[in-house]
């Protein structure tokens, strides 16, 4: 009988009109926040634009923060920052943010493994990288999101540089491989926070920059304390990434998740023609920077060393040796595809 009353009342009420007026629970917005390995200026151009453009299409539902490098953590820390949740997500090189993974070496500058920007999606969407990265990082509750292409590689400097001979003692600032590798011809690779670097130019603290191309060296300011631009380069394109924690990520809405690979592909192809303009405007037009080389039969003693380099690399796992594979085979397409894959 107390069940019947119960149910009678509710008619009761529900008979007054209380139909008209059910209960809304409004769902609270997902918030992440989000950093980049990028500074304030270079950021207007390599993530912000798709980044603003995800929070104006997620019309409320969903909002990413976006911070600056080393704003809430270190870049040398990200990666344990996201894995435990501090940050959601991260855009950098596997190398700069020390993730524990057998694909760390290869992110940033592997030396030639590609020499346009074109080369880096190509190689994850077409050659299996995705896959590798895929692996490695779903093992340490991250999620690899999407790889794509920066700039080239190439020394800004104080001094001339127009010989190997000249690199010798060079405190450089740059990537860890980079700076690995480059050690073998007298380069000294220096660690610092990216936004003490202009200041460690003008002090002395630092004789160059190898952690960019022409591009970046203007759009940060760097084009104001170096004096010389290398066009030898160590590599064609930086290869860096999105990347989320697996739980935060896992919980998004299908819908959500779309919306946040076409902001990603839209970043990707920003920086395409943003990066593969400017470096070729910048080096004619630029009034900053003068331009020096170093011959091509002397480079080709720096191309040589990275084939060794390779194989050392490849030597360390089986991981990394099935990188290094692709990347033999990939580069052994392209010289034989010829112009304008490659002009040998």
């Amino acid at each position: 009988m107390t069940t019947r009353r119960k149910f009678i009342a509710g008619g009761a009420v529900i008979g007054t009109g209380a139909l008209a007026a059910p209960a809304v629970h409004a769902q609270s917005a997902i918030k992440w926040r989000m950093q980049t390995y990028a500074g304030p200026a270079l950021a207007e151009h390599v993530v912000k634009p798709a980044i603003d453009s995800f929070n104006k299409a997620a019309n409320g539902e969903m909002e990413i923060e976006l911070f600056f490098a080393d704003q809430l953590v270190p870049t040398g820390e990200l990666f344990r920052a996201m894995q435990k949740g501090t940050i959601d997500m991260v855009q950098s090189d596997d190398d700069s943010m020390a993730s524990p993974t057998e694909v760390t070496v290869f992110g940033g500058y592997f030396p030639f493994a590609s020499r346009y920007s074109l080369d880096v999606p190509v190689l994850f969407n077409q050659y299996g990288l995705n896959e590798i990265w895929d692996a490695e990082y779903s093992q340490v509750g991250v999620k690899h999101l999407s790889a794509g292409a920066w700039d080239p590689c190439h020394f800004a400097t104080k001094d001339p540089i127009r010989s190997l001979d000249d690199l010798k003692g060079k405190r450089v600032f740059t990537f860890p491989t980079a700076g690995r590798f480059m050690s073998q011809f007298g380069v000294v690779p220096v660690s610092l926070p990216w936004e003490d670097i202009e200041v460690a130019v003008q002090t002395g603290e630092l004789d160059g920059i190898a952690w960019s191309g022409i591009t970046e060296d203007y759009t940060v300011g760097w084009a104001d304390v170096t004096n010389y631009f290398l066009t030898n380069n160590i590599s064609g394109a930086w290869a860096g990434s999105f990347f989320a924690n697996m739980d935060r990520y896992q919980e998004l809405p299908d819908h959500l998740k779309s919306l946040l690979q076409m902001a990603m592909d839209s970043s990707h192809y920003y920086r395409q023609w943003w990066y593969w303009g400017g470096e070729a405007d910048l080096r004619v037009n630029g009034p900053k920077m003068e331009l020096t080389s170093i011959p091509d039969e002397e480079w080709a003693q720096v191309e040589q060393a990275a084939l060794k380099f390779w194989d050392e690399i490849a030597s360390e796992s089986e991981v990394k040796a099935k990188v290094v594979d692709i990347f033999k085979k990939y580069n052994a397409t392209m010289e034989k595809a010829g112009r304008p894959y490659r002009y040998s």
